[in-house]
Formats: C-alpha cells, sequence, structure tokens
C-alpha cells in the first residue's frame, strides 16, 4: 500500500483542473478545506499509508487511535484522490449551502471518526462470522466512507432526483449502493 514516487499525477492534475473550471470562489469554505487538506496530506502525507491506515488490529487491538483521524485523509493514489475528492466537490457544493459551514464542518468530522469505527466493526464482525483471524488486517485509507455517508444525506435533503453512476440513470436513493459497488469493482481496496 505504498504510493509509487517519481511519476506524474494525472489525477491530481485532473482534479486541479476541474476545481479550476468550477472556481475556487464558487466552493463553499468547508468544502475547499476538505479538499486543501486531503491534497495536502497527498502531496506531502504525514506518515506511509502502511501507518496511516484503519484496521481492527491497528486501530482496536494495538490502541493506535491516530488512524481514526490519519485515514480517511490519505488516499492510495492519485486516482484514489481525484475520484474522492471530485465527489467531495460535488456532494460539498450541494450539502454545505443547505447545512450551512459549521453544521457540515461537524458532520464531515463525525463521519471521518465513525466511518472507521464502522470499519473497525464489519472486520469484526467478518472475523467472527467466517471464522477467519485475516479480516482483522485488512487496513484501508481514503474518503469514500465519508463520501458514502454524504450520499446518503444528500438523498435524504433531496429526494426524488435520478443519479448517473456509469451512465446508467438511477434514482438517487439506490445510487449510493451502485456506486459503492461499482468503487468497489474499479478500486478494489
Amino acid at each position: 500500500m505504498q504510493r509509487r514516487q517519481g511519476r506524474v499525477n494525472a489525477g491530481l492534475l485532473l482534479l486541479l483542473y476541474q476545481i479550476s473550471q468550477v472556481g475556487l470562489q464558487n466552493i463553499p469554505s468547508v468544502t475547499l478545506g476538505v479538499l486543501a487538506l486531503n491534497i495536502f496530506l497527498f502531496l506531502d502525507p504525514v506518515r506511509p499509508l502502511s501507518e496511516v491506515c484503519i484496521s481492527l488490529h491497528e486501530g482496536f487491538y494495538r490502541k493506535n487511535w491516530q488512524r481514526l483521524l490519519l485515514s480517511p485523509v490519505h488516499h492510495a493514489d492519485d486516482w484514489h484522490l481525484y475520484y474522492n475528492m471530485i465527489s467531495m466537490l460535488w456532494k460539498g457544493m450541494m450539502l454545505e449551502k443547505k447545512l450551512k459551514s459549521i453544521w457540515f464542518a461537524y458532520i464531515i468530522a463525525v463521519f471521518s471518526v465513525l466511518i472507521g469505527v464502522v470499519y473497525m466493526v464489519l472486520e469484526f464482525m467478518l472475523v467472527e462470522i467466517l471464522d477467519d483471524p485475516s479480516y482483522e488486517m485488512n487496513c484501508a485509507v481514503g474518503f469514500s466512507g465519508v463520501l458514502f455517508a454524504l450520499k446518503v444525506l444528500n438523498n435524504h435533503y433531496n429526494p426524488g432526483r435520478v443519479s448517473s453512476v456509469l451512465g446508467l440513470q438511477i434514482p438517487s436513493k439506490y445510487a449510493c449502493w451502485v456506486e459503492l459497488v461499482a468503487i468497489h469493482l474499479i478500486s478494489p481496496g
């Protein structure tokens, strides 16, 4: 899970281009802050990915709780960053205007920690149900869980909409589930 060095980050360049097309002045402050933090930590990570990813073994058994804070804002590669931050850009622009910045920042902070907790609970359930201790070692990074939660919240505040997922028109209340499966197929892990 180590990022490759010394190559052109096409995903990062495309992300910066997309942000410039929207215009910094059109991006609400918390959304812009989340984008900036994730880009900054992609370019200058706090630690290697293997030391920030969240797993049942590292987070719970070894009591390395800082991973709950670090894992959501680190990404495996530039395309992982691109897909997550483009999703954050659009969801943030819709939700932050509706919820206002302080409440939106609170939701992002809570979701960021809770997603890691939910991930560890799911790993624990897999270990117990399948009687396979290898699941406690699966380690994850990225903002996808937070984005999934924001998608559900967005669907709550904007019912009856239709979303396009991989070119398919799907009712928004189901789109978050289709998006979750698509993300897993496109970028497993």
